[in-house]
C-alpha cells in the first residue's frame, strides 16, 4: 500500500511538519512559515506552497516554496496583495489564491505567470476548493457567500461577455463568515457542505443550485471533512468537538445535539482548526489550537496515533500520498549530491500582474480559437478550444523549470503505464491457465466416460 503523508502547518512562524501517517515517523521540517487557515497546499506532490500571514500592515502578501528534501525556502512570491487561502488543482499545474480584497488569482505554476483575476466577493476570501472533476472552483469569504466558478467562464471570451455574471451560483444565506467548504463527488452534480462562524452548516446542490439542509450546530464551526461515501461529515467546533452529521435524507439525530447531529469525538484541549481524510476515507486527522494533531478511525471512533507540532495553533492539516521525492531525512545526509540531483528544479515566482497594459483590469482577455468554417460552434466546444489553445501558448512559453517537471510527470505516468501493463500481462496468463485447464479437464473427463 502506497505510504501517505501527514503535513502540518501553523500561523505562527513554527514551520511545517510532516509524518508518516501509519508508522508516525517523522520527516523533515520545513523552517520559516507562518501559514493562516487553507493557507498550505501541496502542488501535484512535486512541492509545497503556504501563502503567509501578513508581517506588518504596509507589507505586502507573500507565498512560498519548499522542495521535499529541504528545510529551508526555496522559492518567495509576492503578490499584489495578501493572500489567504491557497489551492492546488490535482495534477498541479494551475495555483489559485484568494486575496483580502476578495479578487481571486489564477496563476499557472511552470511558468509562474498571472493568467487570470477577478474580483470574486466584496470582502477577504477565506476559503478555496476545486471540484472533483477539477472544472469547477468554489470559494467561500468573509462577506458570508459561497460563490461557483466555472473555468470555462472565466476562460471563454465568448460565454463571459455573453453572461450576466461570472459566477454559476452565488448562495448567500450564511450570515457571517464562511470558514470552510468541501465537496462531494459528480462534479457538476455534487453537493457541497459550507460551514460559517453563524454556527450552521449548510448543504447545497450543484445540479439545481438549492440548498438541501441547514444544520445548527452548538458551536460555530471552522474546519469540515466528507466521508468519502458521501453518508456524513465531520464538522470541527470551536468548543473542541467534532460533530457527526448525517447528509443522507433519512438521518435521524441518536444524540442530544440536535436534528441530523449523530454524534461528536472529543479528545482535544482547544478548538478544531483543520480536518483531513486519509486516502481510503477510514482515518480522520484533526487539527487544534492545542497544537496537537489526532488520527482517528472512523469505524471505532478511537485515536490511533497524535502528533506534536512544534507549538502553537495548527492552522492546517493535509493527507497526501507520499511523493516520490521524498528521500529520507537519514539519506539526506550520506547522499547529499544524489539527492539534490532527483529533486524536481522548482518552477519561477507567481507573477504579481498579469501581461495586460492595464493592471487593474478584472480579467484578461485571450486569444479566440481559429474556426475555420463559417459552420458556427457550440459554447462548449469553444471552451473546450479556448482551454486548448491556452495551454498550447503556455506549453510554447515554458522554461527550464517547466521543462524539467514535464519531464519528471512523463516518466511517472510512464512507470504507471507499465504497472498496468504488467496487471494486463498476469491477468492474461492466468485467463490462459483457466482455459488450459478447462480444457485438459474436459479431456480427462471425456476420456473417462469412453472408458466406461
Amino acid at each position: 500500500m502506497e505510504e501517505e503523508l501527514v503535513i502540518a502547518s501553523s500561523p505562527t512562524d513554527a514551520g511545517i511538519s510532516c509524518w508518516n501517517l501509519r508508522s508516525g515517523a517523522e520527516h523533515l521540517r520545513y523552517k520559516s512559515c507562518s501559514s493562516p487557515s487553507h493557507g498550505l497546499a501541496c502542488i501535484g506532490g512535486r512541492f509545497l506552497a503556504s501563502s503567509q500571514l501578513r508581517e506588518s500592515k504596509s507589507s505586502s502578501g507573500s507565498v512560498l516554496y519548499w522542495s521535499w528534501n529541504k528545510p529551508q525556502v526555496e522559492v518567495k512570491s509576492f503578490p499584489a496583495e495578501l493572500i489567504n487561502p491557497l489551492v492546488s488543482n490535482r495534477e498541479g499545474t494551475y495555483i489559485v489564491g484568494g486575496g483580502v480584497s476578495g479578487d481571486i488569482y489564477f496563476w499557472e505554476v511552470l511558468t509562474g505567470r498571472l493568467l487570470k483575476k477577478w474580483h470574486a466577493h466584496y470582502r477577504a476570501v477565506t476559503c478555496l476548493i476545486f471540484s472533483d472533476d477539477q472544472s469547477l472552483l468554489i470559494s467561500g469569504a468573509d462577506d458570508g457567500c459561497v460563490r461557483v466558478w466555472s473555468l470555462f467562464m472565466i476562460f471563454d471570451d465568448l460565454r463571459r461577455h455573453e453572461a450576466r455574471h461570472l459566477y454559476e451560483y452565488s448562495f448567500s444565506e450564511h450570515s457571517l463568515k464562511v470558514t470552510d467548504i468541501a465537496t462531494g463527488y459528480g462534479g457538476c452534480n455534487a453537493i457541497i457542505v459550507s460551514a460559517s462562524e453563524d454556527r450552521t452548516c449548510k448543504v447545497w446542490s450543484l445540479s439545481g443550485g438549492k440548498l438541501l439542509r441547514n444544520i445548527v450546530f452548538p458551536s460555530i464551526i471552522d474546519a469540515i471533512a466528507m466521508d468519502p461515501g458521501e453518508h456524513v461529515f465531520y464538522a470541527g467546533g470551536r468548543d473542541g468537538k467534532i460533530y457527526i452529521a448525517a447528509l443522507n435524507a433519512q438521518g435521524v439525530s441518536r444524540s442530544n445535539y440536535g436534528p441530523h447531529i449523530i454524534g461528536s469525538l472529543s479528545e482535544h484541549s482547544k478548538a478544531i482548526t483543520c480536518l483531513s481524510f486519509s486516502v481510503d476515507g477510514i482515518l480522520l486527522v484533526s487539527g487544534s489550537e492545542d497544537g496537537m494533531v489526532r488520527v482517528w478511525d472512523t469505524k471505532t471512533r478511537n485515536i490511533i496515533r497524535i502528533f506534536k507540532h512544534v507549538k502553537g495553533t495548527i492552522s492546517n492539516v493535509l493527507v497526501i500520498r507520499q511523493s516520490p521525492y521524498l528521500i529520507r531525512p537519514t539519506l539526506i545526509n550520506s547522499q547529499a549530491p544524489s539527492a539534490r540531483r532527483h529533486g524536481p528544479v522548482l518552477p519561477p515566482p507567481l507573477e504579481k500582474y498579469t501581461d495586460s497594459m492595464d493592471e487593474n483590469a478584472d480579467i484578461k482577455a485571450i486569444i479566440p480559437p481559429h474556426v475555420t468554417s463559417d459552420k458556427p460552434l457550440d459554447a462548449s466546444y469553444i471552451s473546450i478550444q479556448t482551454m486548448s489553445s491556452q495551454i498550447r501558448e503556455l506549453q510554447q512559453q515554458g522554461s527550464s523549470a517547466a521543462s524539467e517537471m514535464e519531464t519528471e510527470r512523463l516518466k511517472l505516468d510512464c512507470k504507471r503505464c507499465m504497472q498496468m501493463v504488467q496487471q494486463w500481462k498476469k491477468m492474461y496468463e492466468n485467463l490462459h491457465q483457466f482455459c488450459v485447464n478447462e480444457l485438459l479437464d474436459g479431456d480427462q473427463a471425456g476420456g473417462a466416460s469412453g472408458h466406461s
